[in-house]
């Protein structure tokens, strides 16, 4: 679970972040998750986004795929999302706690 502190600043560290992954009109697919899996491995902080024609909103988009990767919903503000999820073998983003 991340703390207030730890979201603010993964918030701040998103806001220079590329989208990369877009949950369109088939919603969150097997491929969708995989490659949010993919991208969190290498990159641990990703930004998506979720098209007009999809059949769910953003907040229920980074919910299903937080779930589903074990990962942590950072932020959503409108159609966009940020997801987080540490990778335990090669950490590239420290957060106040952990070492």
């Amino acid at each position: 679970m991340l703390s207030s502190k730890d979201r603010a600043y993964l918030r701040g560290l998103a806001n220079n972040l590329e989208t990369i992954l877009t949950v369109g009109r088939g919603g969150v697919t097997d491929a969708t998750a995989a490659d949010a899996a993919n991208a969190l491995r290498v990159r641990e902080l990703i930004k998506g986004q979720v098209l007009e024609t999809a059949p769910e909103t953003a907040r229920e988009a980074a919910e299903a795929l937080a779930q589903a990767l074990d990962a942590e919903v950072v932020q959503v503000i409108g159609r966009r999302f940020v997801l987080y999820k540490r990778n335990p073998e090669e950490p590239k983003i420290e957060l106040g706690g952990r070492r």
